[in-house]
This record gives C-alpha cells, sequence and structure tokens, in this order.
C-alpha cells in the first residue's frame, strides 16, 4: 500500500516495474535509479540538518534535479516548497521567509539573482547548487554546497518517521494581486489525488506523460504522482514555442497530455495530423472555449477529451468523462472517485437545481489549509452542517469560492469565481458567459472579460482580445455578435483588441486581475 508521497516511487520501483520513470533532453532514469537517487537526496538533506517538517525549497526549472528534491524532501521527513521558476528574487524571497524554508535547491545563474535578497531570509541555512558551485558569493552563516557533493555524503543518517497526515508539501498559489497564498497539503492529499485521477484516466505503465505545466502548480505536480502511481513515464519539458510540445509528444510517443486554456487555444491552432499515440489529453485552470474543443476534437478524432475542474485547496473537484464532452461541452462534469461536491447557499443549504451556488468540497482531498495564515484558513475552509446526525467532531470541507450550477442529472457547470463576478446593473454577470461568445465568432485567439468602476452601472464590462493571426477585425463586429446573443445588461461598454497574448500568471492562466488594474479609471475621474 502506498501511503507516503515517496512511496509513490519506491513502491513501484520495489515492484520491479522497468519502465522509464523519468525523461528529460534524452536522459532517462528508470525507477530503481530514481529510488536510489531519493535515498541520496533524503540522506543529503538530513545531514545538513532538515528537521521533521522543516521546509525544503526548489526553484529550479522542469529537470531530474528537481523531482528528486521534491522526493528526497519527503523521504527525509520535510516538506517541500516548489516555486515557480518564472518568480523573480523579491516573490522568491517572500516564499522562502514565508514558510520558514531552511534549505534551498536552485541553479548557479538563480542563486546568482538570489544573492542580493538570500541575507533577509534568517532561516535558510543551506543552499545546493545544481552545477558548480566555484566561485560563488559567500554569505556569512550560510553553507553553500553542489548538488553532486550533497548526493555524495556517507550515508549514516535515519530518515524521520512519518505518518499520511504530516504535512508534505506547501504550493503557493500565483497571488497575481496581493500576496499569495501558501496550501498546506498532506501526504494523505497527495497519494490520494493520484489514486483517484489515475483511476478515472485510466493510466496504466504504458502510459508516457508529458508534462509542461510548472510542478509548482497543483495540476502540473499531478502529472509526476499520477504517473509514479501507476508506473507510468514522465517526459518532463520546458517548452519556448506551442509547436515544440507537438514535437515532443511525436518524438516520445506521449499518450498524455495536460495544459490550461490559453495554452490549449494556441494548441488548437496548429497541425497535429502526425501525433498518433495521443490516448487523451485533458484541460483544467478554467473554461476550455467551445471553438477551441471543437477544434481539438477533429484534430484529435481518437483521443479522449477530459474537461475538469480543480482548486490547489482540494487540488481536483470533478472531471467530465469524454462520452459526455459532445451532449455537454460546457459541463465542468461531477466529482472525482472518492469525492463529493456540493452546491451551496450562503446559509449552507443545498442549492436546488439549476440555481446558482458556492461549490464546496469534501473528502480526503481536502488540504490542511494556508501556512501561518489563520484568518483565510478559517474563511475557506469550515465545518459541514450537512453531516450525519450524532457525530461530534464537525467534518471541514473546503469552500471553493466559485459559482456554480447543478443540473437535474447532477452535471456541474462553472459560472465564475465570486471575486471575478461582475455586478452590473443589479445583475451578477459570470464572466465566462461573454467570453464564449467571442470565442464563437472564430476570429479570436484570446479573450477575457473583466468588470470596472462605473458611476451609474456599479461596473462596467470591458473585453480585452486578441485576434487569431491574419484576422482584421475591429471592435464593432465583436460587439454586434454580443448584442445578438446577450440581453443588454451583458453587452461590453468596451471592447478592446490587442496583438500578441494577453498577460498570464506564473500557471499560465490569463491574469484577469491584472488586466483589470489597466482599466480602473476608464470611467472614473481620477481624483487629485
Amino acid at each position: 500500500m502506498t501511503h507516503l508521497f515517496h512511496e509513490l516511487v519506491f513502491n513501484t520501483a520495489n515492484r520491479g516495474v522497468i519502465t522509464e520513470a523519468l525523461v528529460y533532453q534524452q536522459q532517462r532514469l528508470d525507477y530503481a535509479t530514481l529510488a536510489q537517487e531519493i535515498e541520496l537526496a533524503a540522506n543529503a538533506l538530513l545531514a545538513l540538518r532538515l528537521g521533521r517538517g522543516e521546509r525544503l525549497a526548489i526553484y529550479l526549472e522542469k529537470r531530474f534535479e528537481t523531482v528528486i528534491a521534491m522526493f528526497g524532501a519527503s523521504a527525509a521527513g520535510g516538506v517541500f516548497v516548489p516555486i515557480n521558476p518564472l518568480l523573480k528574487a523579491a516573490q522568491v524571497a517572500y516564499i522562502l521567509k514565508d514558510c520558514n524554508v531552511r534549505i534551498l535547491v536552485t541553479s548557479v545563474d538563480r542563486f546568482n539573482l538570489l544573492i542580493s535578497v538570500l541575507s533577509e531570509c534568517h532561516d535558510l541555512h543551506a543552499v545546493i547548487v545544481v552545477g558548480s558551485a566555484e566561485n560563488l558569493p559567500v554569505i556569512p552563516g550560510m553553507h553553500v554546497i553542489c548538488w553532486q557533493e550533497a548526493m555524495a555524503m556517507p550515508r549514516s543518517i535515519h530518515p524521520y518517521r512519518c505518518i499520511d497526515s504530516d504535512m508534505a508539501a506547501i504550493l503557493y498559489t500565483s497571488g497575481s494581486t496581493g500576496k499569495p497564498k501558501g496550501v498546506v497539503l498532506s501526504h494523505r492529499n497527495l497519494v490520494t489525488g493520484a489514486k483517484s485521477v489515475s483511476q478515472y484516466l485510466k493510466n496504466n505503465q504504458d502510459d508516457r506523460i508529458l508534462s509542461i505545466l510548472p510542478l509548482s502548480f497543483d495540476y502540473g505536480l499531478s502529472q509526476l504522482t499520477t504517473a509514479f502511481y501507476v508506473g507510468a513515464t514522465n517526459v518532463l519539458m520546458n517548452y519556448l514555442l506551442p509547436r515544440d510540445i507537438i514535437d515532443e509528444a511525436i518524438n516520445e510517443s506521449i499518450t498524455g497530455l495536460a495544459a490550461v486554456p490559453p495554452l490549449w487555444i494556441q494548441l488548437a491552432q496548429l497541425k497535429w495530423e502526425k501525433v498518433t499515440s495521443l490516448r487523451y489529453i485533458t484541460n483544467s485552470g478554467g473554461a476550455m472555449p467551445r471553438a477551441t474543443l471543437d477544434k481539438l476534437r477533429c484534430a484529435l478524432p481518437n483521443t479522449s477529451i477530459f474537461l475538469m475542474y480543480g482548486l490547489t485547496e482540494a487540488f481536483r473537484s470533478t472531471f467530465l468523462p469524454p462520452e459526455e464532452v459532445g451532449k455537454r461541452p460546457d459541463s465542468i462534469g461531477k466529482a472525482i472517485p472518492n469525492v463529493e461536491v456540493l452546491v451551496l447557499r450562503e446559509d449552507g443549504s443545498q442549492c436546488a437545481p439549476g440555481e446558482p451556488g458556492e461549490l464546496v468540497h469534501r473528502g480526503p482531498l481536502v488540504s490542511m489549509g494556508y501556512w501561518n495564515d489563520a484568518e483565510k484558513t478559517a474563511k475557506y475552509f469550515r465545518p459541514l452542517l450537512l453531516c450525519q446526525s450524532g457525530l461530534t467532531i464537525p467534518e471541514i470541507a473546503v469552500w471553493s469560492g466559485d459559482t456554480v450550477r447543478m443540473d437535474e442529472e447532477g452535471f456541474l457547470y462553472f459560472i465564475g469565481r465570486c471575486d471575478d463576478m461582475i455586478k452590473t446593473s443589479g445583475y451578477r454577470v459570470g464572466p465566462a458567459e461573454i467570453e464564449e461568445i467571442i470565442y464563437s465568432t472564430e476570429c479570436i485567439a484570446e479573450a477575457v472579460a473583466i468588470g470596472v468602476p462605473h458611476p451609474t452601472l456599479g461596473q462596467a464590462i470591458i473585453v480585452v482580445a486578441i485576434p487569431l493571426d491574419g484576422v482584421h477585425l475591429d471592435p464593432e463586429t465583436l460587439l454586434s455578435a454580443c448584442k445578438r446573443h446577450l440581453p443588454t445588461f451583458m453587452v461590453p461598454s468596451l471592447i478592446e483588441l490587442r496583438q500578441g497574448h494577453l498577460l498570464r500568471n506564473p500557471n499560465g492562466k490569463i491574469d484577469r486581475k491584472s488586466i483589470a488594474q489597466e482599466f480602473l479609471h476608464t470611467f472614473m475621474p481620477v481624483e487629485i
């Protein structure tokens, strides 16, 4: 039985699985070798005085050392904190200080970028540098050691004993506005998630999963955990262009691919006819536009498409089976195995079919709350009132902050994030409804609908859109489509067309909050 995060690799290796565990730039590791490397890393971290439950941060691109450090921290009894490699020095320093990181694993180039801020991280006492650690600046009170030297440390220290309710990881949300929150995950959360997801994706040892999302993103980390749970192969990739993803899928005979909507929009414009091995693709992190979904279904007729919904605080909540995609492409499906999803009113009672309410998730994937933030934890992690009478210890569920509705058959439909809902003319409008109309014109590559302050409407609706390459149009064309298909109160007050790409957060999602900041004073006078 697998109970602990690092056992995902150890147990698979002990079963004698001989498939490749990891592939990175033509380098390949089987499960037995990966398990050995993880044991060496755990020994090194213990020798560097990583205590039970103490945090190890990894600030690296996807590569073997990134994965080995994560699982090594777990095997040592510590907690791993993967940091998105796109973050800048000040953002990295915030995370290091916020969760009291003791050891940092990073590259030579990234270490040099962090020199000016590491002295502020008073709990940090050791840095393991991937690459040569020669001629690096000296930081008083900090032990700097290269990866190879750490992995060669004498093996004499026993790891701490862990149980599955212990902390295993802290994943920081992207934090487009304000400071990011550290979501604390237990071993049970991570292992149960791997088991549940691999069950409905029907993952097996023959799968070759392409990992293109950041491992600091719960959706990206899932590509590792599901592969290791079943003994499949994970191919790590730091891509430059969407075309590179298709090339890698061909070269490595990829069977599983996960991405977020902005990337699927780009990938749907490319040619897929040489991709013959792809068994399934998945989408999460937002609704996939109908036009994009239709293009992918046409380009990949033999590939199963799974539309999913999740939140870092509970990892994954729902999925829509491929056989339902043609019938209800706007649905996020039903609860994944071993999870119950409820749609509740503000008073905690259940909504009627078709009635909008907040998505509430219960079960073993509910995380341990936010690191060092009791106020936010109390807001989103609350006792569930709908429990069996006679139980005296309340069950804690997670309130997602997302508005959904459930139909008569139990299928869920995403309406919008509570804090993204546009409040205009006395109505609450989900931006996804407007964005879907914009995408339906088949002229637009990317679009985002936002609400900004307005003196009489409360909020005015603004759409920012990127036309497809080679398409010439004016905002009136999109405005006419909105007027034909939307009620008057949902018609945008302004549509702005841009070139290039919309601003994204480090996880690759469209950063609607930062975009909205650009338009704060569009309809409101600037106070002097």
